[in-house]
């Protein structure tokens, strides 16, 4: 088993293991393949253009001696060279194969090339050995001298395409492995010239520590591939650096926060056990209850932005009749001396997780109640896209510079910074990240006649669901 593993693994290993290595040899392979390909395309074409320019040239020289015959069928002896070719040979065959006239180094010699019957192509003879060369070139012209058939053949040696494949041979020999080396050259050095932003963001990644994430990987400025990858990274590395400051930030304001009520709770008993015989328990039972209930509540509001941070606010969704929800936040709730009013249409209904919409009306509602002067009117209406709930109080208002700031976490304006107020600064930070977590929103206006008016704005659900919610709701009622 542990033979074969090696084996296995060998091949992996022997892979080249950088990027620039592959792409080079890949590069420099397909580019040599594709220069060997081109070579041999020229080359075919190439020999074949030499061998028509052969045939041409024997073609023009036959047809030079056929104008050289004289009258009554005489032939120059010998037969003149060719002015095209100097290594061309010619002979003049009569009907029965024998020699009428020839060039000057083939007189004397039966004939080194025939045309047998049938024959579509001069045929080798044995006369030829010794003479012709075997690489050769041979046409026929047959023609009709004195009302005699006779065929002239001429035959030269195959130099212009043997000077081809010697030029050919020397270019696969020499010039391929050059241009092998040339082309994977080049290729490493141009991959080396692109590759090295990503060899310096690298460098920049790996300096790069969660305890500081305020550097940024050099951007190269080129706004190819390399230049949009630095820049990703970069917002990424942004991000990355916000949500460590905010979770540093929400960290010691949670222990800030966790820490006064606690501090009250010892301070009481303290004070207590120093006198036990005169101190007042029940008072003292009393404020550390408050306390506890304080900080009891706030715990609850972290897990809450815990699972809003872990996207699990959302869950077991159902249609939500608002009117009734927002009834039921409205006798749950303290008021005061605050006269709330709710009007709500029927239609007015959402899918959503009840318990954590409710959560976030009431949240919005105590925050309403906290700064009205003596009424709050909220309203619940339904349009053909979004179910509007608007939340609106007489109060004071909110400053437009500071209507974005109340929704993070742990802020308090001014005039709610007591600890009296029983605020802590995260009742609007969660009823933004529910309605978020129900794809809807929230944003602070000005109220008609002044006051702060908080619209949250949420996906109606379907009319089949709307109907199948009041089929439920009227069979829950008869059967009560």
């Amino acid at each position: 088993m542990t033979a074969t593993g090696t084996s296995a693994r060998g091949p992996w290993r022997a892979r080249p293991r950088t990027l620039r290595t592959r792409v080079t040899a890949v590069a420099g392979l397909a580019l040599t393949a594709a220069v060997v390909l081109g070579l041999m395309i020229m080359y075919l074409v190439q020999r074949e253009s030499a061998r028509r320019t052969v045939d041409g040239e024997l073609r023009t020289y036959a047809t030079q001696l056929a104008q050289s015959v004289q009258g009554a069928g005489l032939w120059p002896r010998p037969l003149p060279p060719s002015t095209l070719d100097p290594n061309a040979q010619a002979q003049v065959l009569a009907a029965d194969g024998s020699v009428l006239a020839a060039t000057r180094s083939l007189q004397g010699l039966p004939a080194v090339y025939a045309e047998p019957a049938g024959s579509s192509a001069p045929v080798r003879q044995k006369a030829a050995d010794g003479v012709i060369p075997s690489e050769v070139r041979v046409t026929a012209l047959r023609i009709s001298v004195a009302g005699s058939p006779v065929t002239i053949i001429t035959v030269t040696s195959t130099g212009l395409s043997g000077q081809v494949n010697e030029t050919f041979a020397r270019l696969l020999l020499v010039g391929v492995p050059g241009i092998l080396v040339l082309a994977a050259g080049t290729v490493w050095l141009v991959v080396g010239w692109a590759l090295r932003p990503v060899e310096k963001i690298r460098h920049a990644v790996t300096e790069i520590t969660a305890a500081d994430l305020s550097r940024r990987v050099p951007e190269p400025g080129t706004g190819d591939e390399i230049g949009n990858l630095a820049q990703t990274m970069n917002d990424m590395l942004a991000r990355l650096e916000d949500s460590a400051l905010r979770q540093r930030r929400f960290v010691a304001d949670a222990s800030h926060e966790l820490r006064s009520p606690l501090a009250a709770i010892r301070t009481t008993l303290e004070v207590g056990i120093v006198h036990p015989d005169r101190a007042p328990w029940p008072d003292i039972a009393q404020r550390a209850v408050r306390q506890s209930a304080r900080l009891e509540d706030l715990v609850q509001q972290l897990l809450l932005l815990a699972k809003a941070d872990d996207r699990q606010l959302a869950a077991q969704r159902r249609p939500v009749a608002l009117g009734a929800l927002l009834e039921e936040v409205r006798a749950t709730t303290v008021t005061r001396h605050i006269d709330v009013e709710i009007t709500a249409t029927p239609d007015a209904v959402t899918i959503g997780n009840p318990e954590h919409l409710s959560r976030m009306f009431r949240n919005v509602l105590d925050n309403a109640i906290r700064h009205a002067e003596h009424r709050v009117l909220i309203t619940a209406a339904a349009t053909a896209e979004t179910v509007r709930i608007e939340i609106s109080d007489d109060g004071p208002g909110i400053p437009v510079e500071e209507r974005e700031r109340v929704f993070d976490r742990f802020v308090r304006l001014d005039a709610s910074r007591q600890r009296a107020s029983g605020s802590t600064g995260l009742g609007l930070a969660i009823a933004r990240e529910i309605a978020a977590a129900h794809d809807g929103h929230i944003v602070i206006t000005d109220a008609l006649g002044g006051g702060a008016r908080v619209v949250i704005t949420l996906s109606p659900a379907s009319d089949g669901l709307q109907e199948n919610h009041r089929t439920v709701g009227a069979d829950e009622a008869e059967g009560t």
